[in-house]
């Protein structure tokens, strides 16, 4: 099978909110509500978005500071509340399903490392139809969060690649740095979470500002 495999990269793992899935305002919005019902003052939609990626309670004790720990356990079942209100309105970024569909075609091995919780992701998948897409996926309470190489270490090994021939794609500081300190290449994009003007000092090879350059770049860069 060894001569099928791409030339560039074996593996390519995603991120899934604000990558994949365009979920960022409404995530953003959701941790906002849950630190203003347990009390605490409501984060700005940039300290807000800026944690999106990281796992479930760290983000949270991050955007909400002035939240006692006591009250973590209620802050994330506020946030786990009001995201299950809005996840039917969520919904792929145009464009993700031909994409992902072509680098299948290639022989890509396709996987996600995501800060979600599986049983988040497992419903994702579900909802979207996407469940044999992806070859595996790993999640922040199955691992550990980002910046953690954990979840990609484990993807290598699973499929016997280097970090030579895995790449990273994600929309935020964390994903990337994650890709630095697993020592694999990395994709930012630039329509999700954080700004791009971060992502240069963690030296991704391409900054993507749409689905379709994304979906150029791998093609002609994968």
């Amino acid at each position: 099978m060894t001569e099928f495999r791409p030339r560039q990269f074996d593996l390519i793992a995603f991120d899934w909110d604000g990558t994949l899935f365009d979920s960022t305002a409404i995530i953003t919005t959701c941790i906002q509500q849950a630190v203003v019902d347990v009390g605490g003052a409501m984060p700005t939609r940039e300290a807000a978005s800026y944690v999106i990626g990281m796992a479930l309670m760290p983000a949270l004790a991050h955007a909400a500071p002035d939240v006692p720990k006591d009250k973590y356990p209620q802050l994330g079942e506020r946030y786990r509340h009001h995201y299950l209100v809005h996840q039917n309105d969520i919904s792929l970024f145009e464009g993700v399903l031909p994409l992902l569909a072509e680098l299948k075609a290639r022989h890509h091995w396709l996987t996600v490392a995501t800060g979600k919780s599986r049983a988040g992701l497992n419903e994702a998948l579900h909802a979207v139809e996407l469940r044999d897409v992806f070859d595996a996926s790993r999640t922040a309470d199955e691992t550990a969060g980002k910046p953690s190489p954990l979840m990609l270490h484990e993807l290598m090994r699973e499929f016997g690649v280097s970090p030579e021939r895995t790449l990273m794609i994600g929309d935020t500081t964390h994903d990337l740095q994650m890709a630095l300190n697993a020592g694999c290449a990395s994709v930012g994009v630039s329509y999700g979470a954080h700004e791009p003007d971060a992502f240069h000092a963690l030296k991704p090879r391409h900054v993507a500002h749409s689905v379709a350059d994304l979906h150029g770049w791998l093609l002609a860069n994968a």
